[in-house]
């Protein structure tokens, strides 16, 4: 992917759209429409990192009600041919063929590899990479499991979302005590995924969500770790004009 002349690679995670509640997460969906609206005319390409929506499960003729604005806006992007990629994270990670459709957006269970401006670019959600969160891991084989999905979408959607829901916000999955400290390297797990990873390949940037707080570490002098952030405390997103990546935050 070779970036037009004054155009930009744009990236952002974790939106929890739907959490806590409708009135909060409205607020956080006009600020989202808004930047998506005021990037549209440099942005070659756009990256969602996953979680933008604090609950999604696709049966197979219904999908999670609301969030008309968002999908109203990614739908304007997508038609006027601005290519969109996106990753599902742990909380969304029951997408399907829904964003395919009807959006013309691919969506990604798994990191890719993405070549731009002869930078190589390591892209995920960054749920169940590295070393530890074993819990989390074992949780996340359930909820991928094809015939956990098949039970699960035998429950009423009034009941199977409105039970999702109630779990998220209750066990505070949106974002924990845990996300608002950085930890240091040692103990930063996709830090040490990203530094694993250099062992076996170079790669000129690891881009992540899932962490909720924006983090920019240099692993070697031509490496860097970045963490997207949120768009409930941080409101950060993520830029590459061609030469250079800046994480940045609404003004």
């Amino acid at each position: 992917m070779q970036l037009s002349h004054g155009k930009s690679a744009y990236f952002a995670s974790d939106s929890h759209l739907g959490a806590p509640n409708q009135e909060a997460s409205r607020v956080r969906e006009l600020k989202l429409v808004s930047w998506l609206d005021g990037i549209k005319e440099d942005a070659e390409v756009i990256f969602l990192l996953g979680d933008l929506f604090d609950f999604w499960f696709e049966y197979k003729t219904v999908v999670p009600k609301g969030f008309v604005r968002i999908l109203g806006k990614l739908a304007e992007l997508s038609d006027a041919g601005i290519p969109i990629h996106f990753f599902v994270g742990n909380h969304d990670l029951w997408m399907k063929d829904y964003f395919q459709k009807e959006l013309n957006i691919p969506v990604y269970h798994k990191p890719q590899i993405f070549l731009i401006n002869d930078k190589l670019f390591f892209i995920g959600h960054g749920d169940g990479l590295g070393p530890n969160d074993k819990g989390y891991k074992r949780m996340k084989k359930v909820f991928t499991n094809p015939f956990c999905q098949w039970l699960f979408r035998w429950l009423h959607p009034d009941i199977g979302v409105r039970l999702a829901q109630h779990l998220s916000v209750k066990n505070k999955l949106i974002s924990g005590e845990e996300d608002a400290k950085f930890l240091g390297e040692d103990k930063e797990w996709l830090v040490q995924y990203a530094k694993q990873k250099l062992r076996e390949k170079h790669y000129d940037y690891f881009i992540f969500g899932h962490r909720h707080l924006p983090l920019n570490i240099q692993l070697k002098p031509n490496s860097q770790y970045i963490n997207l952030g949120d768009w409930i405390n941080y409101y950060t997103y993520g830029k590459f004009d061609g030469n250079k990546f800046l994480l940045d935050d609404l003004k």
